[in-house]
């Protein structure tokens, strides 16, 4: 008997991204405290570490090599990751608002969400400025701007600080830009003497100009408009002077300073709140103010880790000492750089070496993390030496339709059922759902559960909904009711309270839209997470895998690869932003889609755990008909297709792959993918020919990601892949 996890009893809420969080995050999954559910909230599946910034900008450094990538992080600490922005709290009721979803609940909440220097009060930035934080928006529209910028191209830097001077620099050595500082007061005042001249140095030598002493007081598109009345040519226009922070902690009723920096305790705690704590630029501290920095978070995490686990279990908190000084290693566009402290001054390319070591060793601790292993992937696949007989081919045991059972094995005991009994059942297991008669219409019946691949129950409700919508869509039926089948991992009653209900939220959130009314199910406590649901549906006349006809077009309405790419996190292997772009597709209901496509449908499925291979040798099977199918033509998911080429694969790969017995085609990365599992995947719709390309232009208008992949022809049921 496999023991189970020690019980949930306490929510710990990190909010936001910043290098203190990610350290803490870093410590947590060395030494995690038993019964927290820890839980991650942040917009952007990555977060940019401000050191290697300017470098990133001159081009010494590729835009990937300043991400922390959160869902790596996440996965190893043991955290719920919940990709949106928080937007407020309710202090009252300890819950975290997040756009787009159920609000969080917590018992202790940390933020680190940096600061942002969008300048919303100079007129005309929101619309032509870019700010340089947050870095990671920065970073993006930098290389879009290089990636097309004019010949002659203008950078207009406003903000004379250090890190004004710093991005002005390396701009000018990378862009080759005509390079214009604009600071209204004394540039690089906040630095010493010698380190100022040096700078000041390197600007001239750059050929930098930099206007003291004079504001910009609008930003217009191609130029920026000083109080003298001067317009400054500009195709790129940086934001570098006056940081702010968002304004959502104050409006919730925690004290901030002017400029919505919050006020902390050297506990880290907030002034108003001691269940809310705060670090990073974001935070003031009151006993020792310091400039906004980064040293200062990374110093922070240990005591912050400290204190948040140490209140969690009742302990003493212990103070934050911040130096009174730091070095500070500013680049110069090239490999070079200036050192700030005491007054000296130090210029040179052992700077830049020394400051690049500092940068990489930091970044190193976040990559050279272990990869993760899914709780009871090793009980589940057995000890190693039994890789040679493993039906899995040495991948742990997937969660959502990576967890089904083979199409072979499935096909194999249904042909054991026998045949329906009653008058009123029409159809029954071996199509999308089973069909009953109901006076004059048609209704569908369909359940499906999916066991946990994502931490967070709320999304994996949504995704679970969706998915078991899909043979409802797919049937071209209109939703009746649904009933809810929850088993939760072991928590108390509280955290059982607050997960069930996001669950039904999420469900809700799904169903309600589509007409449907959640009216009951089932909940029970076991050893890991799973949900799922039955519903039912009503049509005049259910559209059936079969149907299909000699010269239809194949519509698919989704990309694949979302099962190899879940299959990757759960190693620790895929990238944040590519496990992002899957969830963000798995999270797009069909309703719309099945609206458009279904009045003029032959056949139609929805492609799940058998991949698009299996669906649509199903499809042709039951139609009598063969499918050519145009690989080139099939929609991936981004970074789908570089993880097949490096060997990453779902646990049911294999038994998919297996069971295309009656499939011809040139084995390789891409042909794998068709066999790659699917969990609230696309619609594939056989339509007529004459029909196919304008449903296609309207379902693309729609926002799907929909493509015309292949035709059915006459000949012996299978599945050609061109």
């Amino acid at each position: 008997m496999t023991p189970l996890p020690p019980a949930l009893t306490r929510d710990l809420v990190l909010v936001g991204g910043g290098h203190a969080h990610a350290l803490a995050l870093r410590m947590w999954a060395m030494d995690p405290l038993p019964g927290v559910r820890l839980t991650l909230i942040s917009p952007e599946p990555v977060a940019a570490y401000s050191g290697m910034l300017p470098g990133v900008v001159a081009g010494h450094y590729p835009a990937g090599a300043i991400e922390l990538d959160l869902v790596r992080l996440a996965g190893i600490a043991g955290a719920r990751l919940i990709l949106a922005p928080a937007t407020g709290i309710d202090r009252a009721a300890r819950r975290v608002m997040v756009a787009g979803r159920a609000p969080v609940a917590y018992d202790l909440l940390s933020l680190d969400i940096g600061i942002t220097s969008a300048m919303p009060d100079l007129p005309g930035f929101a619309e032509h400025g870019v700010p340089a934080k947050p870095l990671d928006a920065f970073a993006a529209a930098w290389e879009a701007f290089m990636a097309a910028r004019p010949r002659g191209a203008r950078v207009v830097v406003i903000g004379g600080g250090i890190a004004g001077v710093e991005l002005a620099l390396a701009a000018r050595r990378r862009s080759g830009a005509e390079v214009t500082i604009i600071e209204r007061d004394r540039a690089l005042a906040a630095v010493g003497r010698g380190a100022r001249a040096a700078l000041l140095a390197h600007l001239a030598e750059a050929d930098v100009t930099l206007r003291e002493g004079v504001a910009a007081v609008a930003v217009e598109a191609g130029a920026v408009l000083l109080v003298d009345g001067t317009r400054v040519p500009s195709d790129f226009t940086l934001g570098a002077a006056r940081a702010t922070a968002q304004g959502w902690p104050g409006a919730s009723g925690l004290g901030a300073e002017p400029g919505g920096f919050v006020r902390v305790l050297p506990s880290l705690q907030t002034e108003t709140d001691p269940l809310i704590f705060a670090a990073g630029d974001m935070a003031h501290m009151v006993e020792s103010p310091r400039p906004k920095a980064g040293v200062f978070a990374v110093r922070q995490a240990p005591v912050l880790f400290h204190n948040l686990r140490a209140a969690l279990a009742g302990r003493s908190l212990r103070p934050y000492r911040p130096q009174r000084d730091y070095l500070k290693l500013i680049s110069t566009g090239g490999k070079g750089a200036v050192a700030d402290k005491w007054g000296l001054r130090l210029d040179g390319a052992w700077l830049w070496r020394w400051k690049d070591r500092i940068d990489r060793r930091f970044m190193a601790m976040f990559q050279d993390q272990p990869a993760t292993e899914a709780p009871g992937a090793r009980e589940a696949n057995g000890p190693p030496e039994a890789k040679a007989d493993d039906p899995f081919g040495g991948r742990p045991l997937c969660g959502g339709c990576g967890a089904k059972v083979g199409r072979g094995a499935l096909l194999a005991a249904l042909d054991g059922l026998p045949a329906p009994m009653r008058a009123d059942v029409i159809a029954g297991a071996g199509d999308d759902a089973a069909i009953l008669a109901m006076g004059g219409r048609q209704q569908v019946l369909t359940t499906d559960h999916l066991r946990a691949f994502w931490a967070d129950p709320w999304l994996m409700a949504r995704l679970t909904a969706i998915h078991a919508m899909g043979d409802i869509w797919s049937m071209g039926a209109e939703a009746q009711a649904a009933l809810s089948q929850i088993t939760l991992p072991p928590m108390d009653e509280r955290l059982q309270g607050r997960t069930v209900a996001e669950i039904l939220d999420a469900a809700v959130g799904v169903f309600g839209p589509e007409g449907a009314d959640l009216v009951g199910g089932h909940t029970t406590l076991g050893a890991e997470m799973v949900i799922g649901f039955t519903l039912t549906g009503l049509a005049d006349r259910a559209i059936r895998q079969g149907g299909a006809r000699a010269g239809d077009a194949l519509i698919l309405t989704k990309p694949i690869g979302s099962g190899l790419i879940l299959a990757a996190a759960m190693a620790g292997r895929a990238p944040g932003r590519v496990v992002a772009g899957a969830l963000a597709s798995m999270a797009r209901p069909q309703g719309d889609a099945a609206r458009l496509l279904a009045p003029g449908a032959h056949a139609m499925t929805d492609v799940t755990g058998f991949g698009l291979a299996g669906h649509l040798l199903a499809m042709a099977e039951a139609s009598g008909l063969r499918a050519v199918l145009d690989l080139a033509a099939v929609p991936i998911l981004p970074g789908a297709e570089a993880l097949a080429a490096a060997g990453e694969g779902s646990s049911l790969l294999p038994a998919n792959r297996a069971a295309a017995v009656k499939m011809f085609f040139t084995p390789g990365p891409r042909a794998d993918l068709l066999f790659d599992p699917q969990t609230a995947g696309g619609l594939l719709a056989a339509v007529a020919p004459e029909a196919a390309e304008g449903l296609v232009a309207r379902l693309r208008a729609m926002g799907e990601e929909a493509a015309l992949i292949g035709r059915f022809e006459a000949g012996e049921p299978g599945v050609t892949v061109a």
